[in-house]
């Protein structure tokens, strides 16, 4: 019975075996094996044996994840910048000068001095057009701007003479006049910025303002009105350091003679031989801070040769 038992479980192994064949071969179950009979002659029966399977397992198809979400960039969002206006360079930069400009009106006005000198005289009506002329006598900042922008050279500074316009315009005196400057150097300047030179005639009326007087203040003289011999400085002052004339312009009288468009000749129906008298000069007009009363008076003349002539007490101003 028990012999019987042993072959039905045997049986039952093999059937098992033979219908998971499929399986075992997959998930790697023991094979059955046989083993020798015993030394009894008992029949032999079937064990089960474990023997060890390396079980591979295949990578299935697994779908690709899908694409990343592409991150939003963000936006550039301007800066407000503050708005720059560009300015073409030309070769001369515009005048940035100071000074500003009087209007003169048309109209008649008494032309020098029969109680002076005698190239003063005769006294006589003329009449002129409107013009404009420079408040103040022309600047050693406002030269300077003239000269940076130019490269201009005065005719001092192409001698090779300590004495010119650069030796003179020392710390502080930005607002002085220019000085040793010829004619053709202060006609320079006020061509570049966009003006003339006053003719004589010109220059007389603006300075006897308004009211025609011999003075720029009146018709006496006030040693206390301008920078003249009597004031004891004996150097130039900032311009506009005395009061102005009626028609609002400075220092017509003393500071520094100025250079005026017009040849050193006499007046119409003068008989006066002045053996300075050239057409080739040019006028000086008004007086320094070395003159005399009757050297500041608004009818006084002088004439220089408009190469050379630069002085310490002589400067310009401009008109158009």
């Amino acid at each position: 019975m028990l012999r019987l038992q042993r072959v039905l479980v045997a049986c039952l192994a093999m059937f098992l075996a033979i219908a998971c064949g499929d399986v075992v071969d997959q998930v790697g179950e023991p094979t059955p094996t046989r083993s020798a009979a015993p030394a009894g002659g008992a029949a032999p029966v079937a064990r089960a044996t474990l023997t060890p399977t390396i079980i591979q397992i295949r990578p299935t198809d697994t779908p690709p994840p899908p694409p990343p979400t592409p991150t939003p960039r963000p936006t550039n969002t301007p800066v407000p910048v503050e708005e720059t206006i560009q300015v073409e360079a030309t070769e001369t930069p515009a005048p940035t000068i100071t000074n500003v400009m009087v209007e003169i009106p048309a109209g008649p006005f008494t032309l020098g001095n029969n109680n002076s000198d005698p190239n003063e005289a005769p006294e006589q009506q003329m009449d002129l057009p409107a013009f404009m002329i420079d408040a103040f006598e022309v600047t050693n900042a406002d030269f300077a701007v003239f000269v940076e922008a130019t490269g201009y050279k005065t005719y001092r500074e192409q001698q090779g003479s300590p004495q010119n316009w650069r030796a003179a315009y020392t710390e502080g005196k930005d607002n002085h006049p220019v000085v040793f400057v010829t004619f053709y150097d202060a006609q320079a300047f006020c061509k570049w910025a966009g003006k003339r030179l006053p003719t004589e005639f010109e220059w007389e009326k603006a300075a006897r303002g308004p009211e025609g007087f011999l003075f720029p203040w009146g018709n006496q003289y006030d040693p206390t009105m301008l920078n003249g011999k009597d004031s004891g400085l004996r150097h130039t002052t900032a311009v506009g350091s005395y009061p102005p004339n009626g028609y609002g312009l400075f220092d017509m009288a003393g500071n520094v003679k100025e250079w005026v468009d017009s040849p050193y000749v006499a007046y119409p129906g003068s008989t006066f031989q002045d053996p300075h008298y050239s057409p080739d000069y040019r006028g000086i007009r008004g007086g320094g801070w070395f003159d005399e009363e009757k050297f500041v008076l608004a009818t006084n003349r002088n004439g220089g040769d408009p190469s050379i002539t630069a002085n310490d007490d002589i400067g310009f101003r401009c008109a158009k």
